[in-house]
C-alpha cells in the first residue's frame, strides 16, 4: 500500500509512516518542520517569510494588495510536487487546516492531494473544529480555553484556537468531512469532541518508537531534579505560567531537596536530551490526556505532570498516580503533588516503571500503524 501522511506536529505522522514501513508499506511524510521543533519529514514544505523581517513585509504585502506571498509559495511547492504527491491508497491528512494562512487557499491544497490520490483520512492530532467549539461551549471541566474564558494573555495568544471557530473554517471543516472516508483521533481531548459523528472511526493513541527512547531507572541520590520545558508561544494555552508558581511555591518550602532546570524553545533533537537527567517532568496543564512531549518522557521513564484525568484513567483502567501525574489548573494542588514525590522517592521509581510499560501497553508505533490499516481497510 501506498500512504502520502500530509502535516506534522511534534512526530506524530512520522511515527505512524515508521510503522507502516515495518509491514512493508511504502509511507512518505509531507510536512513543514513544525516551527523550532525541526522534526523529520521525508519532503519539506517550506516557508520562505518565517524571519521577522519577512513576516512583516508578509503582512504589508497582503494588507495592501490582498495576496499572502506564504500561501502562493507553499501552495507553488505543492503543485510543483504533484508527481510526488499522487496516486497513494491513502492520504491522511494532520489537521483541518495545517497551514498559518486563509482557509480559502487550504481548501485548494486539501482539494488538489484529495483528487490527486483515492481514499482521504483526517487525523484529529491537535486543535480542530470540534475539539475548539466543545472546548468553547465549556462541556470540558477545563480545557486550552480555560484560560482566555479567565482572561488571561492576549487576544494574539488564542486567536490560532479561535479561527477554528470562523465561518471560513466551519465551511472548510464541511467541505473536509464531506469529502473524507473518515476521522481517527490520537487523545481524548480530541477523541471525545468527536464522539457522535457519521466518520469517526475512533481513536488510535499517539504512536511512539520507544526504539529511539531508552529507559533508565531514576537513580536517586541528593535533589529530585524537575524539568520545565516552556513553548513560548504556548506558555498560557498549556499552563505554564501555573508550573512557574507551582515550582516557586516548591523551591520556597524545600530548597535544599530539588534542582529546577528551565528550557525555552528548544529544536525537537536538543530537546529530547535536555531531560535525560530530570526526575520530574512538567508537560502541560490544561488536558485529560498525555500529549507526544509527556508519552516520550513516560518511556525514558520520567514521572510526568501532564492530563491524565478520569476519563483517561477510566478509558485504560488504571489507578490514579500510577503512570502519569494529574496536572490540575491549580499551583498549589501542583506544588503538594510534588512535595508528595520529593518526600516518598520511592513513588518516583514505582511511577518510572509503570510509565514505561503504559507506553509499550498502549502506544507502540507498530501495534498503532496496525490500527491505522485496520481503520483504512474498513473503508476501502
Amino acid at each position: 500500500m501506498k500512504v502520502l501522511l500530509f502535516g506534522e506536529y511534534n512526530r506524530a505522522q512520522w511515527n505512524i509512516k515508521q510503522g507502516l514501513k515495518s509491514f512493508g508499506h511504502d509511507a512518505i511524510l509531507v510536512s513543514t518542520r513544525d516551527g523550532f521543533k525541526k522534526v523529520d519529514v521525508d519532503i519539506e514544505i517550506r516557508d520562505p517569510y518565517n524571519s521577522y523581517f519577512l513576516k512583516k513585509l508578509r503582512i504589508i504585502i497582503k494588507k495592501f494588495s490582498g495576496i499572502d506571498i506564504t500561501a502562493v509559495s507553499i501552495k507553488r511547492q505543492i503543485k510543483s510536487k504533484k508527481h510526488l504527491l499522487s496516486n497513494h491508497d491513502v492520504v491522511q491528512f494532520i489537521n483541518e487546516a495545517i497551514f498559518d494562512f486563509e482557509r480559502k487557499d487550504q481548501r485548494i491544497i486539501f482539494n488538489w492531494l484529495s483528487d490527486w490520490n483515492k481514499n482521504v483520512f483526517l487525523l484529529s492530532a491537535g486543535l480542530d473544529y470540534p475539539s475548539v467549539n466543545y472546548a468553547f461551549d465549556k462541556k470540558f471541566r477545563y480545557s486550552i480555553l480555560t484560560p482566555y474564558f479567565e482572561n488571561k494573555g492576549t487576544k494574539k495568544d488564542f486567536s490560532p484556537a479561535l479561527s477554528y471557530l470562523t465561518e471560513s473554517h466551519i465551511d472548510l471543516h464541511k467541505h473536509i468531512f464531506n469529502t473524507i472516508k473518515g476521522v481517527v483521533s490520537n487523545d481524548l481531548d480530541y477523541h471525545i469532541p468527536l464522539i457522535g459523528y457519521k466518520k469517526y472511526l475512533g481513536m488510535i493513541p499517539h504512536a511512539i518508537d520507544l526504539s529511539q527512547l531508552e529507559y533508565s531507572l531514576p537513580i536517586i541520590e541528593n535533589k529530585i531534579v524537575i524539568f520545565h520545558g516552556i513553548n513560548t508561544l504556548n506558555y498560557i494555552k498549556k499552563g505554564n505560567d501555573i508550573f512557574d508558581d507551582a515550582l516557586k511555591l516548591l523551591a520556597k518550602k524545600l530548597p535544599n531537596k530539588v534542582e529546577i532546570l528551565i528550557t525555552r524553545d528548544l529544536p525537537y533533537k536538543d530537546y529530547i536530551k535536555s531531560f535525560d537527567k530530570a526526575h520530574i517532568l512538567l508537560d502541560q496543564v490544561y488536558a485529560y490526556d498525555q500529549g507526544y512531549n509527556a508519552l516520550e518522557a513516560m518511556a525514558k521513564g520520567k514521572v510526568v505532570f501532564t492530563g491524565a484525568e478520569k476519563e483517561w484513567l477510566d478509558y485504560y483502567n488504571i489507578e490514579e498516580d500510577t503512570a502519569a501525574i494529574n496536572a490540575l489548573p491549580d499551583a498549589e494542588a501542583i506544588a503538594k503533588k510534588l512535595e508528595w514525590l520529593i518526600l516518598n522517592p520511592e513513588k518516583i521509581i514505582e511511577i518510572s516503571v509503570n510509565a514505561r510499560q503504559f507506553v509499550e501497553t498502549h502506544h507502540d508505533h507498530i501495534k498503532c500503524a496496525q490500527q491505522y490499516l485496520d481503520k483504512w481497510q474498513v473503508q476501502h
